[in-house]
């Protein structure tokens, strides 16, 4: 029944045992059709010079739909979002096709350095195989901006294609939440 201590003790000594965000599946950044159900534990809010307190552990269950994905990269990704017109998932293989009028490109999402890739493995256009590195770079910076650079050194853990979409986790733990000048999610803590 409920959460234990009651939420205004927590609230009075700064001390939140846990946290559960589930959000409606709209966007986060620049992602479309993204739903992110995020775990917060052991959040202490004492303030320091160098951080505003700490939390024990974050977990981010991350949920991104075939169609989202494709609104995303008609919208982010120049030149290579213009045209395409339809995303699949294979499960299976673990990919996922950005499929155009004129051809395809098959892309594997993988965890590097922290974030989420998507590993180029095969391109055609107007029925011919063309070099991978024709889109690798658009790929790799649109996946940077979406993935990488999340505060208290939250990183990718996993990444798994499945028939309707991609789901990833993202955490963190023992980390120490930035002083509300330092970044500006922070302001009002």
């Amino acid at each position: 029944f409920g959460v234990l201590p009651p939420f205004l003790l927590q609230h009075a000594s700064g001390h939140y045992t846990n946290i559960r965000i589930e959000t409606a599946g709209n966007q986060i950044r620049d992602a479309q059709g993204m739903k992110v159900d995020l775990d917060i534990n052991d959040v202490r809010l004492e303030d320091s010079a160098t951080s505003s307190g700490s939390i024990g552990s974050l977990v981010a269950n991350i949920t991104w739909s075939a169609e989202g994905i494709k609104q995303t990269i008609q919208g982010a990704i120049p030149l290579v979002g213009s045209f395409v017109t339809g995303v699949t998932t294979n499960a299976g293989a673990g990919t996922i096709e950005l499929e155009g009028a004129l051809g395809s490109i098959t892309a594997r999402p993988e965890v590097v350095d922290g974030g989420i890739s998507l590993q180029v493995e095969n391109v055609t256009g107007l029925g011919f195989t063309l070099p991978r590195e024709a889109v690798q770079p658009a790929l790799d910076a649109f996946t940077s901006r979406l993935t990488q650079d999340y505060p208290m050194n939250i990183r990718a853990d996993s990444v798994q294609v499945t028939d309707s979409g991609v789901i990833s986790r993202f955490s963190t733990q023992n980390a120490s939440i930035p002083k509300q000048t330092d970044d500006p999610c922070f302001s009002g803590l």
